[in-house]
């Protein structure tokens, strides 16, 4: 090994790193020592390893390195008061340590090494030219010197390497613990993975649980001969399961609001609404008195221009939206008819299942191409950050899967009042849509893995670096390298392949709920399909793809309103479909029991309503513990604010 860490702290382990291409005996690669040299200057510990084809510079760095680098980004942290404050490196005693007992985050330390890697700048005042085999890079003054490799294509990639230590403890007491069915150990998840992926698996783990309680009574249901009281157990099983639809998503904001105190974020403004931040518009540390002189500033023309940038992103939202659902009414929902409407006709039961499973395969293609067109529209919506346009793209791509999951059913269901195909096209959606999306989600990245080793293996042979018979054993880096990365299949740009997972959950939570009166054992196909996406999510995480960029925020984001949407919708659906069972005429007559159930959908609906105002979204410690906090910070100012003001006065009197 190469460079050094900074002293003699405790180094961190290899998690960086920067791939450049393989030097031959003849070549000089000088900008690729630069950089190692510029590395090795910044403090970081360096290692490097050839591989087949190309040469990894694996990256490390101490403690004491990490925290010059947060104290120059001028990073807030929380202190053991609970208040937010500008990291310092001299102070480091002051600041709270993560629940795994290191200082910093995973996420924190992601962007400390992004600050070493680009803060790399040509100090100089002229260009600096470094040779590249027969080419030469010219460094121009103030540039960053990894940037400029990028461009050049010297520096092909820079990934993130797993920590072996760490991982193999993660898939002994997680991805392979199958005896515990739902527990996970989410703060070591959160400490190697970041909070975003750390929050999935809470929710996921969260929702496996309380799914036990509809799937037991789902199988009483389907199973168990009520005599005379069969008709009035639908009804009964529907309201407990609105009930616990909204106790579940008011019971998970809870435990959301508590995550984030555990895990040291800002806490969400006024009612917690599941993905947005306190954004403090000026940090603690700017003078007060010029603070005070700022909010005396005129702002008519900023706010002007604010103002119409809002309103042209509101349009062109509207337009984009509008774009979506013409593209769903005129390509998609024609298609849907016509599946479901060959769907009737066909009678054997084979035929109907491969129907099916070719058109799962042939709207998921379709569904990905208009997720892509959906994440260019996006771009142009001015959106404020990349959580909002990630929120934005969600919306619009659930709609595209949305209409392709449930028109077919809705056709089943409403035009054709025929309970037992509709219970039947359930049956084969789950079955084949959990089957085949496990088995595509899991296979396809192993075997793009096993496809890039082969290919890597034969292009060294083509080119005379490996005999035929000879083994090439691949270092632990490369193979990193190898494996694809963990990314959204409409583009990494604005998600990563945390989008599809909970995607996935959206629609078979819509699917069971939805349809709930005409097939209750779906409760019970969920509940064990999800036991085993606990394991295999977090299998696929630790072993086939590469450890992904942390993502700072903590909580499901838009998928939280696109859940309390389905279960409005679940309460429509399910009231048109008890309708169905008992109006077995046909004739729609207003009936006792026809009224009894259109009362019972506005009682569910006001049903919803009380229990997302009876359950708090935080518990009480939670807004306490945030008032403490905000008193501390309170005391901060007005302290800062005299002694500035004083300070002002004694040096106009002098």
């Amino acid at each position: 090994m190469n460079g050094h860490g900074g002293g003699g702290d405790k180094i961190c382990a290899f998690e960086i790193a920067v791939v450049v291409p393989k030097k031959d005996d003849d070549q000089s690669f000088e900008s690729v020592e630069v950089l190692v040299e510029e590395f090795q200057k910044v403090g970081l510990l360096v290692d490097r390893v050839v591989g087949l084809q190309n040469e990894y510079i694996k990256l490390a760095a101490s403690l004491h390195i990490l925290g010059q680098a947060a104290a120059e980004l001028r990073m807030k942290k929380r202190t053991h008061i609970g208040v937010d404050l500008q990291f310092e490196w001299d102070e480091v005693e002051a600041f709270s340590n993560q629940p795994d007992g290191s200082l910093f985050s995973w996420s924190e330390r992601f962007n400390c090494y992004c600050y070493l890697l680009y803060k790399i700048v040509n100090e100089g005042n002229s260009v600096r030219n470094l040779s590249f085999g027969p080419e030469e890079v010219h460094w121009e003054p103030g540039e960053s010197l990894l940037r400029r490799l990028e461009f050049e294509g010297i520096v092909k990639e820079v990934f993130l390497m797993h920590d072996e230590t760490k991982r193999k403890k993660l898939l002994r007491s997680w991805a392979l613990n199958w005896w515990d069915l739902t527990a996970q150990p989410i703060d070591n998840i959160c400490s190697y993975y970041g909070t975003k992926i750390a929050t999935y698996f809470t929710f996921l783990g969260m929702y496996t649980r309380w799914m036990l309680f509809p799937a037991a009574f789902g199988l009483a249901v389907q199973l168990v001969d009520f005599g005379s009281l069969q008709m009035f157990v639908l009804p009964v099983f529907f309201i407990c399961l609105v009930s616990w639809a909204v106790l579940f998503l008011q019971f998970w904001k809870r435990k959301n609001a508590a995550l984030l105190v555990r895990w040291q974020l800002n806490y969400p403004i006024g009612e917690y609404s599941g993905f947005k931040f306190v954004e403090r518009e000026c940090g603690l540390f700017q003078a007060p008195v010029e603070l005070v002189l700022q909010w005396g500033i005129d702002n008519s023309k900023e706010k002007e221009t604010s103002q119409s940038e809002e309103w042209f992103g509101r349009l062109m939202r509207f337009r984009n939206d509008a774009l979506i659902i013409l593209s769903i009414i005129c390509l998609q929902l024609p298609f849907e008819l016509a599946f479901a409407h060959v769907y009737e006709v066909l009678s054997s039961d084979i035929l109907k299942f491969a129907l099916t499973a070719v058109y799962l395969l042939v709207i998921q293609y379709f569904n990905g191409v208009g997720g892509k067109i959906s994440a260019k529209l996006v771009k142009y919506e001015g959106n404020k950050n990349m959580e909002y346009k990630a929120d934005s793209l969600v919306y619009k791509v659930f709609g595209l899967y949305f209409m392709q999951t449930y028109i077919g059913i809705f056709y089943h269901a409403l035009l054709h009042r025929n309970i037992l195909t509709l219970r039947q096209v359930l049956v084969q959606r789950l079955i084949l849509s959990e089957v085949l999306g496990n088995l595509v989600e899991n296979s396809l990245p192993y075997l793009t893995y096993s496809f890039r080793k082969y290919r890597a293996v034969r292009n060294k042979r083509k080119s005379g670096g490996l005999s035929e018979g000879k083994i090439q054993y691949f270092s632990r880096v490369e193979k990193e390298f190898l494996k694809p990365a963990y990314t959204a299949s409409i583009g990494e740009e604005l998600e990563d392949g945390l989008f599809d997972d909970l995607l996935e959950l959206a629609l078979q939570f819509g699917m069971i709920m939805m349809f709930a009166c005409a097939f209750p054992l779906g409760f019970a196909f969920a509940t064990l399909n999800n036991i085993t996406e606990i394991r295999t999510d977090a299998l696929k995480l630790l072993a086939i793809f590469r450890r992904p960029i942390p993502r700072p925020n903590a909580t499901i984001g838009a998928w939280l309103n696109i859940f309390q949407f389905l279960i409005v919708m679940s309460i429509c659906t399910n009231c048109v479909l008890l309708v169905c069972l008992y109006d077995r005429e046909g004739t729609w007559k207003m009936s006792p029991g026809l009224a009894a159930i259109l009362i019972m959908e506005h009682v569910l609906l006001l049903i919803k309503a009380g229990f997302s105002h009876l359950v708090p979204a935080e518990p009480e410690w939670v807004r306490a513990n945030r008032a403490k906090n905000a008193s501390y910070a309170q005391d901060m100012c007005s302290r800062q604010l005299l002694r500035s003001i004083s300070s002002e006065k004694m040096n106009k009197c002098k």
